[in-house]
């Protein structure tokens, strides 16, 4: 963002609070320094007042969804209350946070040991350097076992339906491959490699129901993926997806209730990732949404195998929808406000399904839905630097024609008109790109435009090519706006996220 741009007008309070975040995000404290590697030129001194009104806006935490209780209606949830994220237990929707973990590095997952729940598994690294361990939590005495070497880089630990077993990807062999590996949480020693893999693309997508065999996935690229079936006993392997004159991608899959079928997030044949149902037998790939010109985000298939709760990527926003497997059609799906939700996971009773939410309101919340009732519930409600949250501004969504002739959304942030009267200051944010995408999330430090300075943004859904062409730059109207910008005070900004 050009901020001497002379199409730019705007007052100077406002000319210094847009300089001060280009330049570093907020300076929180009054000793901190311009670091060396950066050169500040005409960056007026920030006030004491102004850095402490404006870090409040900063001062936000999340709490994502990590897994149920097996046995209990609770869950597991990681967020911080110091510095990193650590794991805490959540008894009820609203209550209190209980956390188990008190470590000095922030932990990455959790999940509870299946059936019993006695123990959960979780991943942390030192010092960011993703060389991820695993480690055993035991709630009675909260007694933490490291389960891995301590040096090697493990990932995606995968309970079986059990709970007596762990499988998971690990370095351990040659510091470079993806090896399969083989573990009794309760003996760390157990350990076992159950088949070299060459690469680093490789995770465990899912055990059979009869724990003889695992789903993996073999990730290539964004554009190309494949599926293999390993037997445990043996390590042999088995690819499910064959060969087609266009890359394909297998963004997730899942053992259907009886194994006799696989439910895949795929694009095969298609601009669009599609729930599919693959069989591991003939290869053969049946579509289930292909009705839907939206991408498949995500997907669980319930406990009892009958139906799939899945997320659609809709202009942006998530959408919830539920298909029914044994009808081969979707059911009624709940309304959720504008957001982004991810990390489904279903109760193992089958009536409730918990994910995590972002929204305008919500820096990022436990949530679950009951889905014969559609009743929605928060577990969590994470702090905003003492703000409110309600006096966040929703974004709604537009659509317009691209200089190509395409259609292009965009999400439309106003400032109140009753606190910021007349035309307002526009901020345009245009993503990275090409496979960025802008989101209604949580705006986090860009709320301080929308609520202090009554600066209006819009975040254009698409990037091609429009920080070139003359709708993006200063002084130009943007659709939305009508009514509230002077097209004087509008001004594009580049970033990869909000």
């Amino acid at each position: 963002m050009d901020c001497g741009d002379p199409g730019f007008r705007a007052d100077s309070r406002f000319m210094t609070i847009v300089r001060w975040l280009c330049l570093s995000g907020l300076i929180l404290n009054a000793q901190a320094a311009v670091p060396d590697n950066l050169v500040a030129e005409g960056i007026p001194e920030i006030p004491a007042t102004l850095r402490a009104d404006a870090s409040r806006y900063l001062e936000f935490r999340a709490a994502s969804f990590q897994d149920w209780h097996p046995q209990e209606r609770a869950l597991l949830v990681a967020t911080r209350f110091a510095d990193v994220s650590q794991l805490h237990l959540v008894a009820q929707p609203g209550g209190m946070r209980k956390q188990l973990t008190f470590l000095p590095e922030p932990v990455r997952s959790g999940s509870f040991q299946p059936r019993i729940g006695e123990c959960l598994v979780f991943e942390q690294d030192t010092g960011g350097g993703e060389f991820y361990q695993l480690y055993r939590y035991d709630l009675a005495d909260g007694r933490i076992t490291l389960l891995t070497d301590g040096r090697s880089r493990n990932t995606g630990p995968l309970w079986s339906p059990s709970g007596r077993w762990i499988a998971y990807t690990s370095t351990r062999r040659n510091g470079r491959d993806n090896d399969l590996y083989l573990q009794d949480p309760a003996q760390p020693a157990s350990s076992r490699l159950v088949r070299e893999m060459a690469g680093g693309g490789w995770s465990v997508a899912d055990w059979s129901p009869d724990e003889n065999q695992l789903l993996v996935l073999e990730y290539l690229s964004i554009n190309e993926s494949h599926l293999h079936l390993v037997e445990l006993a043996s390590g042999n392997s088995r690819r499910l997806t064959s060969d087609t004159p266009d890359k394909v991608a297998y963004a997730k899959a899942r053992f259907a209730l009886d194994a006799r079928s696989i439910v895949v997030s795929t694009d095969l044949n298609s601009e669009f990732l599609q729930l599919a149902q693959l069989d591991p037998i003939s290869g053969q790939i049946q579509p289930l949404t292909r009705h839907l010109p939206w991408d498949v985000e995500d997907f669980e298939v319930s406990p009892d195998g009958k139906r799939v709760a899945f997320v659609t990527n809709e202009d942006g926003s998530s959408v919830l929808r539920f298909y029914d497997l044994n009808r081969r059609r979707e059911f009624k799906s709940p309304k959720l406000p504008a957001s982004v939700i991810g990390g489904l996971k279903w109760h193992p009773a089958g009536r409730e399904i918990g994910f995590t939410l972002s929204a305008a309101q919500s820096p990022g919340d436990t949530y679950s839905l009951e889905v014969k009732t559609g009743r929605l519930h928060r577990w969590t409600e994470s702090e905003s630097g003492g703000l409110n949250p309600a006096a966040f501004v929703e974004p709604h969504l537009i659509r317009f024609p691209s200089f190509d002739g395409r259609t292009v959304s965009a999400f439309v942030y106003h400032p109140d008109p009753a606190k910021f009267p007349g035309p307002r200051p526009v901020l345009v944010s245009i993503h990275g790109g090409p496979e960025s995408q802008a989101r209604p999330v949580f705006q986090a430090r860009n709320n301080y435009y929308l609520n202090e300075l009554g600066v209006a943004v819009v975040y254009p859904s698409r990037w091609s090519r429009l920080s070139e062409r003359p709708a993006a730059r200063s002084g130009t109207s943007w659709p939305g706006t009508k009514g509230m910008a002077s097209p004087k005070n509008a001004t594009p900004i580049t970033s990869s996220s909000p």
